[in-house]
Parts: C-alpha cells; sequence; structure tokens
C-alpha cells in the first residue's frame, strides 16, 4: 500500500453569496486526521479533509504514520480522528482506551471489510464460462487443471499472500484443513505488487486464475471478482485454524466492521463535526471502486475523495446539513 503523507491545510477561503458563507470552525487550531499508512485509509482522510475544510471551515492537517503510534497519539488527544480503527488489530489497546475513555467509537464507517479466495466472474458465469459449477472451496479438486501451475501440471495454482504475512499463514492452513495440498501448488508471492501483477496479468488475457485477496482495495474495484464459498465463519475454528500449521478444519475469514473514533477532547470540542462522522458511512463497493480510481489516475487520495465528492452527492449528502453540503459543492465548482 502506498504512503499517504500529504498535509492537506490552509484557511477555508469564503466563497460569496448567501449558499457559500464561510463557516467557522469549531476548533480553534487544525484538525488532526490519522494518516494510516494504506490506500482505503487515505482516501476516507482526504474525503473528510474536504468536507471539514470546504463545509466546516476547518485547518486540516494529516499525522503520518503507523497504527499503534496513531492510536495512542490519538488516546493523548495529540490526534483527533481517525477514519479507520481496525479494533481486532488492537488488542490491547483498544480495550485500554475504553477503560480509560480517552478514544470514543462515533460511528461504523464500512461493516464489511473482507478476506477469501477469489476467481473471475468470466470463469464461472456466463455461455463461455469454463468452471460454471466452482462454487465453493471444495469444488476446487474438480477444476484443478484448469488452474494449471507451471512448475507442475498435474496441479492447480494457488496465489496465496506474501510470505510472511498473516494470511499466508492462514491460508496454507487452510489449503491443509481443505485437503487441497494435494491439488493445488501454494504459490507464495514476493511481494504485494507482485501479486496484484499476476492478477491483472491472467485477467487481462482472460485466463483462469485463484486467488487470495481482500477489500476494500483497487483490485476488487478494478477486476469483476467472484469470492469462493468456505463454511461460514466459527470463531472457534478460527482460533484453532489461527494456531496449527496442520489443522483438521477450515472457515471463513470473519467480515470485519471499521469503524471511526475521535479523542474525548475532540468529542466535547467539536458536536458538529462529531455529528458528521457518526453518519458517515460507506462499503466494501464504493471504496474499491474509488480506490479503483486513484489507481488509474495516479493522483492520489485527494483526486479520488474530490471525484467522489462531485459524482456521489446522493450518499454524502446525508452526511452534512444542507448549508455544509452547500458550501462544500460550490467549493468543488470552483477547483
Amino acid at each position: 500500500m502506498r504512503f499517504w503523507r500529504t498535509l492537506i491545510g490552509g484557511l477555508f477561503l469564503a466563497a460569496t453569496g448567501p449558499l457559500a458563507a464561510a463557516s467557522a470552525c469549531e476548533v480553534d487550531r487544525p484538525v488532526v486526521i490519522a494518516g494510516l499508512n494504506w490506500d482505503s485509509n487515505a482516501f476516507h482522510a482526504a474525503v473528510a479533509s474536504r468536507i471539514l475544510k470546504d463545509g466546516y471551515g476547518c485547518q486540516v492537517e494529516l499525522a503520518a504514520g503507523a497504527t499503534r503510534p496513531l492510536f495512542k497519539q490519538m488516546m493523548r488527544g495529540e490526534v483527533d480522528i481517525t477514519m479507520e480503527v481496525w479494533k481486532d488489530n488492537l488488542p490491547k489497546l483498544w480495550p485500554e482506551s475504553q477503560r480509560d475513555a480517552s478514544v470514543i467509537e462515533v460511528g461504523v464507517n464500512y461493516p464489511d471489510a473482507v478476506q477469501g479466495w477469489f476467481v473471475p466472474r468470466y470463469l464461472v458465469e456466463g455461455p463461455t464460462a469454463r468452471a460454471p459449477g466452482l462454487k465453493s472451496v471444495s469444488d476446487l479438486p474438480r477444476y484443478k487443471r484448469i488452474f494449471s501451475d507451471p512448475q507442475d501440471r498435474a496441479k492447480g495454482r494457488f496465489y496465496n499472500c506474501m510470505l510472511g504475512w498473516g494470511c499466508e499463514k492462514v491460508n496454507t492452513a487452510k489449503l491443509h484443513a481443505y485437503g487441497l495440498n494435494a491439488h493445488f501448488t501454494n504459490f507464495r508471492t514476493a511481494s504485494g505488487k507482485a501479486l496484484t501483477d499476476a492478477i491483472s496479468r491472467h485477467y487481462g488475457r482472460g485466463e483462469a486464475f485463484l486467488t487470495y485477496y481482500w477489500g476494500p482495495t483497487w483490485v476488487l474495484g478494478e477486476y469483476d471478482l467472484v469470492m469462493l464459498e468456505e463454511p461460514a465463519y466459527d470463531a472457534e475454528v478460527w482460533r484453532q485454524l489461527s494456531r496449527s500449521t496442520s489443522p483438521s478444519s477450515a472457515t471463513a475469514y470473519p467480515v470485519t466492521e471499521i469503524s471511526i473514533g475521535v479523542s474525548a477532547a475532540f468529542h466535547a470540542a467539536a458536536p458538529d463535526i462529531v455529528a458528521f462522522l457518526s453518519k458517515y458511512r460507506t462499503d466494501n463497493r464504493l471504496i474499491s471502486g474509488a480506490l479503483a480510481v486513484m489507481n488509474r489516475s495516479g493522483r492520489g487520495a485527494a483526486h479520488a475523495a474530490d471525484e467522489f465528492l462531485r459524482n456521489s452527492s446522493m450518499t454524502w449528502r446525508n452526511w452534512v446539513p444542507a448549508d455544509v453540503a452547500a458550501r462544500i459543492e460550490a467549493a468543488l465548482a470552483e477547483s
């Protein structure tokens, strides 16, 4: 994932006319948003920054960094807003922040962060589908030949995630539990780019491929992929799967709910902004589409945010009062 370390700030420039009248920010300093180092957070931070700057008259700064350091800064009141709080990745800090009430969860950004095993839709649907019966991981042995591994033609190739990542270990355990080791090569890519390059190459040629991936990401926004069915998520099976290299059973990845958090001090100081954040709501499909725009343009998160705000007013206007929406639209029209 690319790092987005751009400082977004500046005083709000009031447009003329009653609809675009300037608004005074609730805080008399820059609002600090966590600039976490992955694309979906960069997109959300850019959307929130534009809304706060143009709609609420605020200065905005992004504090660049990694998950734990920035979350600790939010607990201390040095960061005001985190647009993507992955609570499962903060097993100690999140409970601590709730015990001391230093961080307040103000809403759910998106409810459906996913992980799974994917194939292209053209492979399983439509008149020319080569594997119309492929619905589940249990169907894979019947179709292994269409996923032929160039280095072992007797097996199919499964594109795992990068060696050493947690998902690589889980997928390796799943291959064992599903009895797929005899049918598929467990192919680990050297990098995230190598994995996306392989997906792009196969998809561009209309070829069969089986890959692990996750969302929201630009890959799920750019390519029409279908996630194969697995046994429904079971917490106890998942715990065993995460601990063992040779488990006897497996389960689907859990679908994760991603929250928006603010520092306790900011929650008390900026009720109007908190009200906006509490209504901020997206989903995997929306974000993946925005990230695909961001990837194709090569112009970064701020451009993707502007495109979203210009083209999806039916979504974001529900997050803010009418006068705020009018100021945002006036600013977009001038930029």
